[in-house]
């Protein structure tokens, strides 16, 4: 059974400020709640595959994503979007978190580069500006609320790379099922919504996104 997070009341907090806040708070409950094991796949894995593959459709390029530690485990959807031909981007950090992209060429292709850096794919970096060739994307966050606003980790690496997406891709934050609140998360200037959200349960576009509005 799914336990929902216990959000703290943040709003005296100075934005940033409550944000750290519910970050910690975050992390806390997903280390309790959503331990993955060490190795192989979880029923979670599969599930979460089996919807990220009904969400992606027949995009031909994807954005995602290499998940560690208790994050949704993305290595099984990495293995079977390779197999049906998608060419998906990864990010690479790069010196002072610099916004670079990597083609896929497969698991045994993913190194960790740096220290607390997650797995990264080889050969050249690509330009920040190579997000545009997606069509879905699919980014990590801690949390989201109703309206889409995303709590990512705090490095400001996705507030820096989605203004540079396609306008038609689909963006897609990828949480554990407890991880869309009912509260309003704080927003800063920098933020940018997302479309839609992904767990283990099912995927659906967020009321409010263009792409969940009938076009006339």
């Amino acid at each position: 059974m799914t336990v929902a997070p216990t959000l703290p009341n943040t709003s005296w907090l100075e934005n940033a400020d409550a944000k750290s806040r519910l970050r910690q708070v975050l992390r806390e409950h997903r280390n309790r709640h959503h331990r993955h094991p060490e190795r192989g796949h979880a029923p979670a894995c599969h599930a979460l595959t089996e919807h990220a593959l009904e969400a992606v459709g027949t995009a031909r390029t994807v954005a995602c994503y290499v998940s560690t530690g208790n994050e949704p485990c993305t290595w099984l959807l990495l293995e079977e979007l390779q197999a049906r031909g998608t060419k998906v981007l990864l990010p690479v950090l790069g010196p002072r978190l610099s916004r670079s992209w990597g083609w896929f060429k497969g698991l045994e292709d993913l190194a960790q580069r740096a220290p607390r850096r997650p797995p990264e794919p080889s050969g050249p970096a690509l330009d920040a500006t190579a997000v545009s060739l997606a069509e879905v994307l699919l980014v990590p966050a801690l949390a989201v609320d109703r309206r889409g606003h995303r709590l990512g980790q705090g490095g400001g690496w996705y507030d820096r790379v989605l203004p540079l997406v396609h306008p038609a891709a689909t963006v897609l934050a990828v949480l554990h099922p407890d991880e869309l609140v009912r509260t309003p998360l704080p927003v800063e200037a920098h933020d940018h919504q997302v479309d839609a959200v992904l767990t283990t349960e099912s995927w659906f576009l967020l009321e409010g996104s263009s792409f969940a509005t009938p076009q006339a």
